[in-house]
């Protein structure tokens, strides 16, 4: 069971949001690479980073911020957040991430996705935003006409090397992930799954990590706001 300790970064600072509502954010005080640093020296490996202003823009915004936390602190390191074209993959992975997360692009052309697989085989993750069964895109702005798991089936053999699958209505609401639907993409997906959206507590980790097919579970907001200690999430991953 990894666990991914979440930055999400807009403004270059480290936020949080609720339900992917940009209007509904908190700023923290330690910078990203600060925060990086925190997660480095309690002994984590990896880390999953969105580019926020990316999502909303297209561009790498922070690509410099992923390098220096590259650079100082060797962590493996998804990053995604307006990931749309082969330059951008090439620059993040040039940068030194582990994985490059495709979001709304893939969703939107599939013939994307199964060539960033081909072009980077196993630094390709998939991210499936959820919102009642269907998936969302943009930023989480447009809600699309396409449900997660017939989506999964149409590109389940493209090379995808993880899934990150959240539930919209769960992130940043630290009400536990939707476990049911996470275990119904985990059945369904060739690769691995990272649990992602409203994890509240160790418990709701330990719970992840009796489903089958699952990698992960990424953690953000109970981390920031103290619910979970990092001493104490440091002990369940292996």
């Amino acid at each position: 069971m990894k666990i991914f300790p979440a930055i999400d970064i807009k403004d270059k600072k480290c936020v949080r949001l609720i339900k992917g509502d940009f209007e509904n954010k908190t700023e923290y005080e330690m910078s990203p690479i600060e925060q990086a640093g925190k997660y480095k020296d309690n002994g984590f490996k990896n880390l999953h980073i969105v580019d926020l202003d990316g999502a909303l823009t297209g561009e790498p915004i922070n690509i410099d911020i992923i390098k220096d936390i590259v650079g100082k602190f060797e962590l493996k390191i998804e990053i995604g957040g307006g990931v749309r074209n082969f330059e951008t993959i090439l620059k993040y992975i040039d940068a030194g991430v582990d994985k490059v997360i495709l979001g709304s692009a893939a969703i939107k052309d599939r013939n994307f996705l199964e060539e960033a697989c081909k072009k980077f085989p196993k630094q390709i993750a998939l991210g499936l935003d959820a919102k009642d069964g269907h998936l969302a895109i943009s930023g989480w702005t447009e809600d699309s006409d396409k449900l997660t798991t017939e989506y999964l089936k149409k590109v389940n053999d493209y090379g995808v090397s993880r899934i990150i699958y959240t539930d919209i209505n769960r992130d940043g609401t630290k009400q536990s992930p939707n476990f049911q639907e996470t275990q119904k993409i985990a059945e369904i997906s060739n690769c691995p799954v990272v649990v992602s959206g409203g994890v509240s507590s160790i418990l709701d980790i330990k719970k992840a990590s009796q489903l089958n097919n699952i990698e992960g579970v990424i953690v953000g907001k109970a981390i920031y706001d103290g619910d979970i200690k990092l001493e104490e999430l440091k002990k369940i991953e292996k």
